[in-house]
């Protein structure tokens, strides 16, 4: 069995599954947030009564990180319904944006976007905040009502995305019907160079099967090269395998997964204990192909969609209107880094907006020191726009007011993002190139889409 077979095969209590076996499947963490939680509480409460307890109050964990720091009244009012539920419910693990479970959300404009306004619990992007707050575990089944929910695969979990019809069942009973999907298998082997970052590894693959080229499919990365990948580097690979359509992205278990889990459950006093899963020799993939690391350069997924691969060098010299920094793919402290490897001691050309993925990664960025300045200082002083409120922000494009939407049709932006469709960043006239921090750093500085190795030493 393949890695996502063997998790699945568990979780229904089963000796062996094979693709296209359909198996109830027991759940051990349903994640739901501001957008979709309203649906998914309403679904519940509509199907289990209004009195309804959810399956396992420690197995739901509600997350707000959409639409948070906007003056729109409804885009407040759901995250005062998910403070009511959990509540009622007493659930352990709400990540309110305020500290008072008795209060109400509001976003206070005359603030501005830039300086925080959230408290203490307060996580930021579900997908960077799930391992952070210690609950992606290996070998576990993990549903959340967002698409990008699969990113959780990076720690050898099945991880996917559902709709609210689903996750309301879910949070009912902890079980769901699914279909085990086929495996596509690609081998990592060698190693990232400089400039080259795993943004660009998940755009070529993407670029090789299409957008829709592993619709209802788990994507297993494995091989050698894979041990030269961070946790961080695994997550964003992972984070789009549903912009080729995949149910699922996943890795193999390894030291370094173990040193990531097991240090954040501790910190959080999450459950420490997971069983992770390994592959078959024998294992029947309905794909395979090798990736070789060494030879990737930077790419750009060009509008309109993520399939739409070309090297920063054929499309070099495209002038853009906009960079953007951040998203649970493009916002965690690695990606910062390296954006400000590229942009430290000169001044982006072009409107560059950074919003980083939790407030942990804030305070990071914020204390953590380069020479005789902090990383957030070297990214401000190269004239980026940097927020404190950490959040999906601009990614999804929001209310007009969301700190970094394009709300001006014609804009042209290079986005660290996960996502180009039209309209996905804000107006339905606007053009969103996907690339890696480094790249998107780079083109921040030159005002066209340039490859980040020409600021490299």
């Amino acid at each position: 069995m393949t890695l996502t077979e063997k998790v699945l095969a568990r979780a229904a209590g089963k000796a062996s599954v094979q693709a296209g076996d359909n198996v109830w499947v027991n759940a051990d963490v349903l994640m739901t947030h501001d957008v979709c939680g309203p649906g998914t509480i309403g679904v519940f409460k509509r199907e289990f009564g209004a009195n309804a307890k959810v399956w396992n109050p420690d197995g739901v964990v509600i997350i707000p990180d959409h639409y948070i720091f906007t003056a729109d009244s409804l885009s407040n009012r759901n995250v005062d319904i998910l403070r009511e539920f959990a509540r009622d419910q007493g659930l352990k693990y709400f990540y309110d944006v305020i500290d008072d479970p008795n209060g109400t959300w509001k976003f206070d404009a005359a603030k501005g976007s830039f300086a925080r306004q959230f408290g203490a619990r307060y996580a930021g992007v579900c997908h960077a905040a799930l391992p952070e707050k210690g609950h992606t575990r290996p070998g576990e089944v993990l549903f959340g009502t967002d698409s990008h929910t699969c990113m959780a695969g990076a720690f050898n979990q099945f991880a996917t995305g559902i709709g609210n019809t689903d996750a309301g069942f879910v949070m009912g009973t902890g079980k769901l019907l699914l279909k085990v999907p086929e495996t596509m298998r690609f081998r990592l082997e060698g190693r990232l160079q400089p400039g080259v970052m795993a943004k660009d590894v998940i755009l070529h693959v993407i670029g090789e099967i299409g957008f829709d080229g592993a619709t209802y499919r788990a994507m297993q990365f494995d091989g050698p090269g894979v041990a030269g990948l961070s946790m961080d580097d695994r997550m964003t690979i992972a984070n789009m395998a549903i912009e080729a359509g995949g149910k699922n992205g996943i890795f193999p278990f390894d030291a370094r997964t173990a040193e990531y889990v097991e240090a954040r459950t501790r910190l959080n006093g999450t459950r420490q204990a997971y069983e992770p899963v390994e592959a078959d020799a024998d294992q029947k993939c309905c794909y395979e192909r090798v990736v070789d690391l060494d030879k990737l350069e930077p790419l750009v997924a060009c509008h309109p969609d993520p399939g739409q691969r070309k090297t920063a060098k054929e499309l070099g010299g495209m002038k853009l209107d906009r960079a953007y920094v951040g998203s649970c793919t493009g916002g965690k402290a690695s990606d910062f880094v390296e954006f400000a490897r590229v942009v430290r001691g000169r001044k982006v050309a072009i409107d560059t907006f950074g919003v980083p993925a939790t407030p942990t990664i804030v305070r990071e960025l914020q204390t953590t020191w380069w020479g005789d300045q902090t990383i957030w200082q070297i990214l401000q002083d190269a004239g980026v726009r940097l927020t404190e409120n950490a959040g999906c922000a601009a990614c999804l494009g929001g209310p007009v007011d969301t700190f970094g939407r394009m709300n001006e049709a014609g804009l042209k932006c290079i986005s660290a993002t996960n996502r180009n469709f039209p309209g996905r960043m804000g107006s339905k006239e606007s053009e969103v190139y996907l690339a890696s921090p480094a790249t998107v750093a780079a083109s921040a500085l030159a005002g066209k889409v340039t490859d980040p190795r020409e600021y490299l030493s």
